[in-house]
């Protein structure tokens, strides 16, 4: 029996993946299974020898990867690209997002904000800033731990506001979506894929699997589970 291909990823694409690493198993014949982790923490298992097939992060760090020579020359390509939601829990009233001054007045009124240690919370208190609030907002900031979706401190309390990609926030108990960030002010991210240098004895069988990840089927998974398509 053929080896299982083995992957790492980000936890927001977590959900994308294991329910196409089945149909891939089951269409395609191929045994596939990803590990999720917070894109930090698998980011740094990598420099430090992780042994995996394929590797799914958000672009900037799977680019840096590259780029250090822990990728197959050639092999990195975009896949999904999510967007970042804002979140409250469930139950409690679900402000309007309509535009500029209505997030401003969310995010204002807001006593503790939860954002993650992945792209969307870089970009979140990017544009904290941008929007002339970063001291204000300062003392009101929580970062969930490295692989915590910042949903889960809406559920037990620790924020009344959240942003995460929507793929993170969507199947979360105890957590209402707002809706993405208004005009401007949107916040998205590209996941991308590629065979890890460490997949030597296989990369064939890697890259196979990484194709079949920007099929149209996988493009209908991602659709379904909160991201779209790169190209579509």
């Amino acid at each position: 029996m053929d080896r299982e291909i083995s992957g790492l990823s980000s936890m927001a694409t977590r959900s994308i993946l294991a329910e196409l690493s089945e149909h891939i198993r089951l269409t395609h014949g191929l045994p596939v299974r990803f590990e999720a982790g917070g894109g930090v923490e698998i980011a740094r298992r990598v420099r430090e020898g992780a042994e995996a097939d394929l590797l799914v992060l958000a672009d900037g760090a799977l680019t840096a990867l590259e780029k250090d020579g822990y990728l197959l020359a050639g092999t990195a390509r975009p896949l999904w690209i999510s967007q970042v939601v804002a979140a409250v829990p469930e139950g409690s009233p679900v402000p309007v997002l309509g535009s500029e001054s209505d997030l401003r007045a969310v995010l204002r009124s807001a006593k503790k904000i939860a954002y993650s240690t992945g792209p969307s919370g870089t970009a979140l208190i990017d544009l904290i800033s941008r929007l002339g609030l970063a001291d204000e907002l300062s003392d009101r900031q929580v970062q969930a731990p490295p692989g915590v979706p910042a949903g889960s401190l809406l559920s037990s309390g620790q924020a009344d506001l959240a942003f995460q990609q929507h793929s993170e926030l969507m199947d979360l108990p105890g957590v209402a979506i707002v809706g993405p960030l208004p005009g401007d002010t949107a916040i998205s991210s590209t996941f991308s894929g590629g065979v890890l240098a460490s997949a030597a004895s296989q990369p064939s069988r890697a890259l196979e699997v990484l194709d079949l990840l920007g099929s149209d089927t996988a493009s209908r998974t991602a659709r379904a589970r909160g991201m779209r398509a790169c190209g579509h």
